[in-house]
């Protein structure tokens, strides 16, 4: 069967995954990470992409960003692989690919499951049991967002500015937010979107995507469809 084209949309929100080969470490020590999150500032701000959210794990990675153009994800993460799959091979004497394959990437309907998404990724560490608090895990935007630290990777989405009127008001309400937690279903959803590439929003989102993609934008129900309950005509 053939891969199905990866979907991204100028002007939308996109929750993306890069994980290391073989589920292998991309980063190894603060070094390598600080020099990760240095080389993707410059490259997004080189292809025009906003980044909202993200979280660097020892073996991968997870964004919430919003390209200028269709292409600019792509191109982005391109010359991330250039810039510190390089270093990072130099400094430790390596050579190959560091990624598993391709980056994995949904678009979301940002009134649906911008902020959603922030709390999924930033919640990220305490869910794996490294952080007791998402501000305390140093390698993601949490801090930025409950105001602990400026954060130059950062450029806030419009929807994160709602819910506050003020820095202290925003910063409040976003950190009874991600108290709530993440549900069960909630971390599915997300994760199974980005992964397999499948947008993730209202059906009037996924129909207006349809109208301007020829790939399907939501799998296909598996098994033969149903038979009609109809009585035929004579």
């Amino acid at each position: 069967m053939a891969r199905l084209a990866r979907l991204t949309l100028a002007g939308h929100p996109h929750h993306l995954i890069q994980r290391g080969l073989n589920r292998q470490a991309i980063v190894t020590d603060d070094t390598d990470r600080e020099r990760l999150l240095a080389e993707l500032r410059e490259c997004a701000a080189l292809h025009k992409v906003a980044v909202h959210a993200y979280i660097l794990m020892d073996n991968h990675i997870h964004l919430l960003a919003t390209p200028e153009t269709d292409e600019a994800l792509s191109r982005m993460m391109q010359s991330l692989g250039r810039r510190y799959v390089a270093a990072f091979n130099k400094r430790h004497g390596r050579s190959g690919t560091l990624w598993d394959g391709r980056f994995r990437a949904a678009p979301l309907e940002a009134s649906e499951y911008l902020l959603a998404c922030m709390r999924f990724i930033e919640t990220n560490p305490q869910r794996l049991g490294q952080a007791v608090r998402p501000e305390d895990y140093r390698w993601s935007s949490a801090a930025h967002h409950l105001g602990k630290r400026r954060d130059p990777l950062v450029l806030d989405h419009a929807l994160f500015w709602g819910i506050g009127n003020t820095p202290f008001e925003r910063e409040a309400a976003y950190k009874a937010w991600l108290e709530q937690g993440v549900t069960e279903d909630e971390a599915k959803r997300l994760g199974e979107a980005a992964l397999k590439g499948w947008p993730l929003g209202s059906a009037p989102f996924l129909r207006a995507i349809g109208e301007v993609t020829d790939r399907p934008v939501s799998p296909r129900r598996r098994g033969r469809p149903p038979k009609s309950t109809m009585s035929p005509i004579n």
